[in-house]
């Protein structure tokens, strides 16, 4: 007890050689104080003199015949008593008796420890023996616990408990609770006794037990079902550590049912059809998907066990969006937008379910860069998507719901391994965007290029951003004008408008034939031309008129034809009954339209190939500027004599005066020819390919200069590096482009290791 203190009485310090008869009379009294305790009938006995007594026997040498004593003490009262009672219990309240004999006895091994404290801290110490308190503990243990049935019986009510519990009945779980502490004390500082008395065969029992019931319940029940029950054990088998068994058991038991109930049915629970991840993505069950996650999410390979069926179904919804039949064109603007749907739809599995898990994400960005690379038309389908939303016309779309639009679009373009194909593109929509005024807006066109200047950088965007700097100069260059012909007081045939283009910038082809213009356009177009060059001087200006649109002004003389009247183009026509005087029509056309238009005002009928001599249009051009407005909506022209598949030089052409339209403005598109696109297409990926020679060759060649003498195999790598950003070199193109500085002599193999390149210096290489 701790208000004990060392007795100093002259009487016990003067006998420093006690005798056997006196030790005797001491251990006497000690011995019987403690049968009082252990029979509970410690109430008039002295403490301090029981413990001045215990002192006096250490302190003189007697500290074996102590501790000896205590233990056969403690021994008999175990075998005599507390034995006898827990044996009769057997058969009838055996837990609730042996939780209450183990309560007593270590409620008097602490009265017992207090008597001989002085025993703990001196002999105990010294003799490198259990102190009181854990000395009764190990005699229980060795006498009671460990004694014929009473140790397998324990084991077995236990056991017994636990599974009645997860049937679902009742139970004492303050017994349980009381009896795996009881295990746990008598184990002394260690686990042996809890483990092999309880622990070990707990866990046995539960993998049986576990492993049976899920096998029945994928037998009868769906994925989501099982996953949910799954859940359901694991909270109760957690809860249940924590209430009545050992904290230490919790990690063990948790185990065993992730192995059971998880891991040995990852495989069939996943690939499962009624419920398994491939209907949980179909369905957009994001709380059946969220349980399997943090499930698997807690077992080895569980997620990677998920990803992977995952993955392939994304794939092959991928790829069926993406691949096309050769002689089928998708719809661009639906293509994007489905796949940015499919984007969206896994990105809420990435919020929802999988708590924006960073190896999900990279699934996704993975599989869809996989799949949206396969098809080569991909690049110029999203820039057809872009251009789509940043034309005039989407009236219900806000500028907000624009920038969302773009933000969306700009997720598949990282996905985009040939960004320099969607560059390429992309100029030529923006260019036809801002050279025809079809822009929605200045600020989203801006706000695009910004996007794209941030994903990829300057170079990616310089190009563009000039093109918009021209469009601002030719502005003010038209307004300079205009202010020059009104001071000047000269007078112009006709309105003009001119854009100002720099070449480089600009990704359209110039023409390179001498059109003849009217002599109007003509006249306007020189006189801008004397005012421009006398402000630039050294510059260049050239007439580009396959980029051209005009306003004409019409008139139709002829009686209309009425809307009703037979197919289109027919000469059939029936003539609506009381339409009669001039038509009066604005003709928005191109150029060439124009050019061609204004030749009937000379004379009434020309074949194509007056029409081709007289305007000195390009064959192929001049054929489709015809072809629309012959066989197109529009039909300003009808077609003389037979009907051939092509125009013939001897084809003749004259106005058709009974062209009607219910719009005073008509505007007249030109029809591109059957193989124009595919020839574009073609012609875009040969001026990519020459691009990225220059490119491949401008890297190596920095590197180089940076490095001096590389190996093969690591410039190879670095070039990669460098140009992944705006598309994918393989390693054979750049062993061309290699071979061809060589030849050119910027680079040189080394003499001592063929593999080994190194930079060649002399001025004017680099």
């Amino acid at each position: 007890m701790s208000g004990f203190s060392e007795p100093l009485s002259s009487r016990f310090l003067q006998q420093n050689n006690m005798d056997e008869e006196y030790v005797n009379k001491i251990w006497g009294m000690l011995k019987s104080a403690i049968q009082e305790i252990q029979r509970k009938n410690n109430s008039g006995l002295s403490f301090e003199e029981l413990y001045r007594n215990a002192y006096t026997m250490v302190l003189h040498k007697h500290g074996p015949k102590l501790y000896e004593g205590l233990k056969d003490v403690v021994s008999g009262h175990l075998d005599t008593r507390i034995k006898d009672d827990v044996l009769k219990s057997l058969n009838n309240n055996f837990l609730s008796t042996l939780n209450r004999v183990f309560e007593e006895h270590t409620t008097s091994l602490v009265m017992i420890r207090d008597i001989l404290m002085y025993m703990d801290r001196v002999y105990v110490q010294q003799g490198s023996v259990e102190n009181v308190y854990n000395l009764g503990l190990i005699l229980f243990r060795d006498h009671v616990l460990h004694f014929g049935e009473v140790r397998d019986k324990l084991r077995d009510t236990l056991l017994d408990m636990i599974a009645r519990e997860r049937r679902g009945e009742v139970i004492d779980r303050p017994s349980v609770k009381d009896a795996c502490k009881m295990l746990m004390l008598i184990g002394v500082g260690e686990r042996n006794a809890y483990e092999e008395d309880f622990e070990i065969p707990f866990l046995e029992q539960s993998r049986d037990f576990f492993r049976l019931e899920a096998q029945n319940y994928l037998a009868e029940n769906s994925a989501s079902v099982y996953i949910h029950r799954v859940e359901q054990r694991l909270v109760e088998e957690t809860e249940r550590a924590k209430h009545y068994l050992d904290n230490s058991s919790e990690a063990p038991i948790v185990k065993v049912v992730e192995d059971e109930l998880i891991v040995r049915h990852m495989q069939t629970v996943v690939s499962m059809p009624n419920g398994g991840v491939i209907s949980m993505v179909e369905n957009q069950r994001y709380e059946d998907m969220a349980c399997m996650y943090k499930l698997f999410n807690r077992v080895t390979d569980g997620m990677k066990t998920m990803l992977n069926h995952i993955s392939e179904h994304l794939k092959t919804q991928g790829k069926d969006l993406v691949t096309e039949d050769e002689n089928v064109q998708k719809n661009p603007v639906h293509y994007v937008t489905s796949l940015l749907e499919l984007k969206d739809h896994y990105d809420k599995f990435l919020c929802q379910s999988f708590n924006n898990d960073r190896r999900f994400k990279q699934m996704i960005s993975s599989v869809f860069e996989s799949f949206l690379n396969i098809n080569q038309r991909s690049p110029e389908y999203l820039s057809l998507f872009v251009d789509d939303k940043l034309k005039k016309g989407n009236k219900d779309v806000s500028e907000q719901e624009l920038e969302a639009v773009l933000d969306r679009a700009m997720i598949l373009f990282r996905f985009l391994q040939e960004k320099d194909v969607f560059e390429r593109y992309y100029k030529q929509h923006l260019a036809k965007r801002l050279l025809f005024n079809r822009s929605t807006s200045d600020d989203s066109e801006k706000a695009m290029i910004a996007k794209l200047k941030q994903e990829c950088g300057y170079q990616f965007t310089s190009k563009l951003e000039g093109m918009f700097k021209d469009i601002t100069l030719s502005k003010s260059i038209n307004d300079e004008f205009k202010d020059h012909t009104n001071q000047n007081a000269v007078r112009l045939p006709i309105d003009l408008s001119v854009h100002v283009l720099t070449t480089g910038f600009w990704p359209m082809a110039t023409c390179q034939a001498d059109v003849s213009l009217p002599a109007l356009v003509q006249t306007t177009f020189d006189e801008f031309k004397k005012f421009y060059l006398s402000k630039h001087n050294g510059r260049q200006l050239t007439l580009q008129p396959n980029l051209g649109t005009g306003d004409l002004n019409a008139q139709f003389y002829g009686p209309p034809l009425s809307d009703e009247a037979g197919p289109s183009g027919s000469n059939t026509s029936v003539v609506s009954a009381g339409a009669k005087g001039v038509r009066k029509h604005i003709l928005t056309a191109s150029t060439y339209h124009i050019c061609v238009f204004m030749l009937f005002n000379q004379q009434r009928q020309w074949t194509f190939g007056d029409l081709l001599e007289a305007t000195k249009i390009p064959d192929k051009d001049l054929r489709r500027t015809l072809l629309s407005v012959v066989t197109g909506k529009q039909r300003i022209l009808s077609r003389q004599g037979p009907v051939t598949p092509e125009f013939e030089n001897s084809t003749s052409f004259v106005v058709n005066d009974s062209f009607t339209s219910r719009y005073h403005r008509v505007k007249i598109q030109t029809i591109p020819g059957k193989n124009d696109q595919e020839q574009d297409r073609v012609e875009t990926r040969a001026k990519v390919d020459e691009d990225r020679k220059h490119e491949i060759e401008a890297a190596i060649v920095r590197i180089m200069k940076a490095r001096k003498k590389m190996p093969h195999a690591q410039l190879v790598a670095e070039v990669v590096e460098q140009l992944n950003q705006r598309f994918a070199p393989g390693p054979m193109t750049i062993k061309k482009r290699i071979e061809g500085l060589i030849e050119r002599e910027y680079l040189s193999r080394t003499a001592e290791n063929r593999q080994v390149q190194r930079r060649l210096s002399f001025s004017g290489l680099l």
